[in-house]
């Protein structure tokens, strides 16, 4: 492959990488919109664009490594900074890969923001559920198989003879 022909295909795969990673991010926050709302239904659905969009991520990872492989160079980000030194000397591609991080890390922020929300309320719902089964300030331990392991309830038995 000519040094022309790489960066024509890394722009290309930059190019939808940005525009997929602008799209997962007005997702996450309509996501987190419709969390605060406690829409189900349309969670439900704007899940699935999301994963739409991480489906989509992957292939383009997949599609930069099987490149990196294609000129024997790791497919890592320092193989990735070796083959924009080659094809690139105008550093073009190297600054809108430094923002596709940027977008990255925003989408990373967004994600655990919902994801914290969705702890928290599933904390809550444990919370209520323990009370509601009687094991509300009980240490949570798991079994042997990997199993919730009710504790023993304290007190005494009582038999009749």
């Amino acid at each position: 492959m000519d040094p022309v022909a790489c960066r024509d295909h890394l722009d290309k795969l930059i190019a939808e990488e940005s525009n997929t990673l602008d799209q997962l991010l007005t997702l996450l926050d309509r996501e987190h919109e419709l969390l605060v709302a406690n829409d189900v239904e349309a969670l439900d659905r704007a899940t699935q664009a999301r994963q739409n969009c991480i489906g989509t991520l992957l292939r383009i990872e997949d599609e930069r490594k099987s490149l990196c492989r294609a000129l024997n160079v790791p497919a890592d980000v320092q193989g990735l900074d070796r083959i924009l030194a080659w094809c690139d000397p105008g550093k073009q591609l190297r600054r809108r890969w430094k923002e596709l991080g940027e977008r990255a890390n925003r989408c990373r922020t967004a994600n655990d923001r919902n994801g914290a929300l969705v702890t928290a309320r599933l904390n809550r719902v444990q919370g209520m559920l323990d009370v509601v089964t009687g094991r509300a300030g009980q240490p949570k331990v798991y079994g042997r198989q990997g199993a919730f392991q009710n504790q023993p309830r304290t007190g005494r038995v009582l038999f009749s003879v």
